[in-house]
Order: structure tokens, then sequence, then C-alpha cells
């Protein structure tokens, strides 16, 4: 039977890295499973769900030298797996307004509290030193409809935040 890992690496960002930590794992008879990897400043993230049959010490082992190499943190924790479960979105949420402290707490709770179930949430600091703007990018289920989300979010625009709802059309098959 399968053992899952989560796999999380931080570090500088630099060219090499995915293909240095994927070689490790595939030498070590790794087999991945969903995965995530991203620039987020300078830095570069990954997160990775791996089947070894080495467990946690196993990988650390195996890890170590690009860990070291690239000077990159590495976390890991056992997971149960979850393939092929994850949640079809059917809502896009675009939000953009003046980059300021509690814009995503506000979004994500006012988003929650109307029924929404975040599947990926990626944001962006853009504009300019003297003028940021925050850009927000939610993708999730919607389990009490669009309009319930629509509704809880409105207030935002007020406040000079532009939010954008979308239904998501998803093909499956």
């Amino acid at each position: 039977m399968p053992k899952w890992y989560m796999l999380t690496l931080v570090g500088k960002d630099q060219p090499g890295i995915v293909a240095k930590v994927a070689t490790a794992l595939y030498e070590a008879g790794c087999n991945l499973g969903e995965t995530s990897m991203i620039r987020l400043g300078n830095s570069f993230t990954v997160m990775m769900m791996v089947d070894s049959g080495a467990g946690e010490a196993g990988l650390r082992t195996e890890l170590q030298p690009v860990v070291d190499d690239l000077g990159l943190v590495l976390h890991i924790d056992t997971i149960e797996a979850g393939l092929h479960q994850r949640p079809v979105p059917d809502v896009c949420i675009l939000v953009h307004g003046a980059d300021r402290t509690g814009i995503v707490s506000q979004v994500t709770s006012a988003a929650a509290a109307a029924g929404l179930n975040i599947v990926d949430l990626e944001s962006d600091v853009a504009g300019t030193d003297d003028n940021p703007i925050y850009v927000l990018q939610i993708q999730g289920v919607a389990a009490q409809g669009i309009a319930a989300i629509e509704t809880a979010l409105a207030p935002l625009q007020a406040e000079g935040v532009k939010v954008d709802v979308r239904p998501v059309d998803t093909l499956i098959g």
C-alpha cells in the first residue's frame, strides 16, 4: 500500500530547482501525485504529493543533497493521498484594489460565509511602489450558488475594490 507524503520546499528562486528535486525523487523510486510550484516574490515554493516506501527519514536522506546544494528549506508531512478527488470549480472571482492590509481576509471571509469552497487562490501585487494594486484570483465551488457570492462581495465595491464573479464552464470527458 502506498505511503504518501506532502513535501514543501522553499528557497530563493533559481534555475534547476524542479529538475533537481524531481530527479532526486525519481532516483529514490518515488512516485509523484499532485504538485503545485510557483514563484512568489524572489522565492520559489514547491508542494508535492510523493508516494515513497522509504519513509520520512528516507525521503530526507534522498533530498538532503539537493536541499543543501540549492539552499532550500524542506518540510515533510504524512498525508492521505486523496487523488482523483479534486473538486471542479464552478466560479472564478477576480479582485483588484489598492493594496492594503486585510483585503484577502475580507474577500475570503465574505465568500466563505456565502458558501465558497476555495480550490485555488493566487495573488499578486501589481502597479508601482507608490501606487500598489492588489490582484487576487480565486477559483472555487459555490455551494450556495454564484449569486450568493456576488451578493456577499458587493459591499467591497463601495470600498474601491473591483470584484468580478464569473461562472467557470468546465468540460469534462
